[in-house]
């Protein structure tokens, strides 16, 4: 009985609206702006070689890319609820292969910069887009969907690290900005024109492990609940370190004389730098649908409180052992595969607290956390002056174990009580539910 009400679920259908199929046409979009960022550091190093600006002044471009990237998905997410998935990502992609363009043409700070506002608008358009719709498509499996889909962003660029540092190294960075932005920006754009417009299915049985909630709320209904800041401060803490690392791990690998060590694999020499922005981009892409799956399993608040965890004591590894090519890598890996999962973790706990049909936009506020994280990434070059990463390190892990105790013993108690509310809401709606919010009905459900 159960398998005949799957088949005639919307989105369980053959062809594109499958919703596995269009699960999957998410991530290959997410894996190509996955180089916008975790490529990045790569490029810093021979930009800075060319026209002396200064790593500091470089890394503006990095903060004003997530800025862009974050602060604009609100607004996207919007569009993608009103007009569906696909002229938002088509829009995207024009702007992704423009902006690497840019980046290879720029002979200032103020081009390099504008380069950045139109990556970071082209990359909150495709992620933005794909993570929305994989919460709609998938309410029963939200952290898996989400994290599937995230997977792609955060892996997406272990597949390129390696051709692009070496077409930098015989080529040039501006053929490489050129190459890789035009053929980003093709693939993403023929990709859209396959996307649809998610429809939840019936009869779903969410989580027992997390409660979802029956009201659907606006997001501007949603700030105005004490739950969603706590959600995002939690966000903020925990990205700040993260970004600090991908956006420095290659600056922090030259001053420790490891950046250019050569590595042996599989028969060929690669320098340590490259080999580990590899294995971090892979960690940090498997993380997200293992903890997603995993937070589906024991509970939003329980995974946070593990990896946030782990992602701390991952810092003060480096701290105390990164000068060690081996502990570096292994510490760096680490870092990335207790960081990556908050792309998963947090849209899934944020359809959970605050319902389904506005899910794109919800998240999509929710993600600006990473925009105001990236206001720190400048903090970690000041705190470095005169090769004090041990600053740094000590910083990021304070803030992310901050994290997990507060996921556990302060959103945890507070989540719950809240969905005590609005299930009580829901039951006797008339009065109850917020003005412009939708009255949704859920199976009964335990939370953990």
């Amino acid at each position: 009985m159960a398998n005949q009400l799957e088949s005639t679920e919307p989105g369980t259908g053959s062809g594109r609206s499958n919703r596995w199929f269009q699960l999957t046409l998410a991530v290959l979009c997410m894996a190509l702006v996955a180089n916008l960022q975790y490529s990045w550091t790569l490029f810093v190093e021979p930009m800075n070689s060319k026209h002396q600006w200064g790593i500091a002044a470089i890394q503006v471009a990095f903060s004003i890319f997530v800025l862009t990237e974050t602060w604009l998905v609100p607004i996207e997410g919007w569009l993608v609820d009103r007009f569906g998935p696909r002229p938002v990502v088509a829009f995207g992609a024009l702007c992704v292969g423009l902006s690497w363009v840019l980046y290879g043409q720029a002979e200032s700070l103020p081009m390099l910069y504008f380069g950045a506002v139109l990556a970071g608008l082209g990359a909150g358009c495709v992620y933005g887009t794909c993570v929305g719709i994989a919460l709609k498509w998938f309410p029963d499996r939200r952290g898996l969907a989400a994290g599937i889909t995230a997977a792609g962003f955060g892996a997406g660029a272990a597949l390129t690290v390696i051709p692009i540092a070496r077409m930098i190294h015989s080529s040039g960075y501006e053929h490489t900005f050129l190459f890789f932005g035009i053929f980003q920006g093709v693939c993403i754009l023929l990709l859209s024109m396959l996307l649809i417009r998610p429809r939840t299915p019936k009869n779903f049985v969410a989580s027992k492990a997390n409660l979802a909630s029956k009201v659907d709320y606006l997001p501007g209904q949603m700030v105005k609940t004490p739950v969603f800041w706590v959600i995002y401060a939690c966000f903020v803490a925990v990205a700040a370190g993260g970004l600090m690392a991908t956006a420095q791990i290659g600056p922090i690998a030259k001053d420790f004389g490891l950046a250019k060590m050569p590595v042996s694999v599989l028969g060929l020499s690669l320098p340590l730098l490259t080999l580990t922005l590899s294995i971090d981009n892979l960690c940090n892409g498997f993380t997200r649908p293992l903890c997603g799956y995993l937070s589906d399993k024991i509970g939003r608040e329980n995974t946070m409180f593990i990896v946030f965890t782990g992602e701390g004591l991952a810092m003060l590894g480096l701290m105390a052992f990164g000068h060690n090519p081996a502990a570096f890598m292994f510490f760096a890996a680490m870092t990335f595969l207790c960081w990556g999962e908050i792309f998963s973790i947090f849209p899934a706990v944020c359809a959970d607290t605050f319902g389904s049909k506005y899910a794109a936009s919800n998240a999509g506020t929710l993600y600006t956390a990473k925009g105001t994280a990236s206001l720190l990434v400048p903090l970690a070059s000041v705190l470095a002056a005169g090769g004090r990463w041990d600053r740094v390190f000590l910083f990021a892990a304070t803030i992310s174990i901050l994290a997990a105790i507060c996921a556990k013993f302060v959103l945890s108690p507070m989540r719950r009580r809240w969905m005590s509310g609005v299930a009580a809401m829901a039951a006797n709606p008339v009065g109850g539910v917020p003005p412009g919010a939708r009255f949704t009905q859920l199976p009964e459900q335990t939370g953990e």
